[in-house]
Formats: C-alpha cells, sequence, structure tokens
C-alpha cells in the first residue's frame, strides 16, 4: 500500500480522526433523543442546533457557519419552525431583517444537549483520562481560536 510521506503511520490521519470522532459523538448525542421526546429531530438538524446560539442568528449567518447553501440551511430551518424548536423574528439591528431564534422548546432541547454533551464528555475522559482528555480539548480550542480568530472562543 502506497503512503504519503511526513504522514505518521502510528494513527490515522488528523482529517479521519476528526470526522470519525464527530460521527461517534454524534452517534451518542442522538442515541437518547426519542426517549427524551425529540424523535422528530434528524441529523441534518443538528446543523442549525449547533450553529444559531443563544441570540439567534440571520440565515446567513447559519448557512455560513454550518457550510451550508442558503436553500439548505432555509429548508432546515422551516423544518425546525414547523417542529416548534425555532422561530423567525425581526432582527432589532435591522427591521429589514429576519433573526432566526430558539422557541423554550428549542432552548430545553439545548439544556438537554447539553447534559448529554457532558455526558458523552465524561465517558471519553474516563476512557483515556481526565487530564488528557482537558489536554486534547485545550489544544483543539486553541488552535481553532488561531485559525478561525472570527469565532474564537477566549
Amino acid at each position: 500500500m502506497t503512503t504519503s510521506s511526513g504522514l505518521p503511520r502510528d494513527r490515522q490521519a488528523v482529517g479521519q480522526l476528526l470526522v470519525r470522532l464527530l460521527r461517534e459523538f454524534r452517534r451518542e448525542l442522538s442515541e437518547p433523543r426519542a426517549a427524551a421526546g425529540y424523535s422528530d429531530i434528524r441529523d441534518p438538524h443538528l446543523q442549525i442546533f449547533g450553529n444559531l446560539g443563544p441570540r439567534g442568528a440571520r440565515l446567513t449567518e447559519i448557512a455560513g457557519r454550518a457550510q451550508l447553501s442558503l436553500a439548505a440551511t432555509a429548508e432546515l430551518v422551516d423544518d425546525l419552525a414547523s417542529l416548534g424548536y425555532v422561530e423567525r423574528r425581526p432582527d432589532p439591528s435591522d427591521g429589514r431583517a429576519k433573526l432566526i431564534v430558539f422557541t423554550e422548546r428549542g432552548r430545553k432541547v439545548m439544556v438537554d444537549a447539553g447534559n448529554q454533551v457532558a455526558q458523552i464528555e465524561a465517558r471519553w475522559a474516563g476512557i483515556v483520562g481526565s487530564e488528557r482528555f482537558e489536554t486534547a480539548c485545550s489544544v483543539m480550542q486553541e488552535l481553532l481560536d488561531e485559525l478561525d480568530p472570527d469565532n474564537a472562543r477566549r
């Protein structure tokens, strides 16, 4: 088998690691969804939930963050609105624009998802050790802050 020069042979390339971890994370996040009363949420909806933010956002902002077309983003937002998770409101900074914001049901699902994320992180920290897990997360955050300063979480 031909291998690329400069890539480690003792682990997968970083892109493969990130994609596989994201897939595992989403699987663990979605497993308890139906039991919690959210069986109507589909995996593509996570692109909206994960890029909306607590104060809401314009459709174009969500699309940009999620790396989706405006049409695909609008379709997902429409779907979530019909399910009662989000709604469109006038943007106070520009009356012509609309903000997508969470409804009460949307805020509840985000709280429940946050609790599930905490459980996932605790489980993963138990696998590799709390200190190593925190170091890995800190390094990823530092890398993201440098690579994408507009969305840095400092």
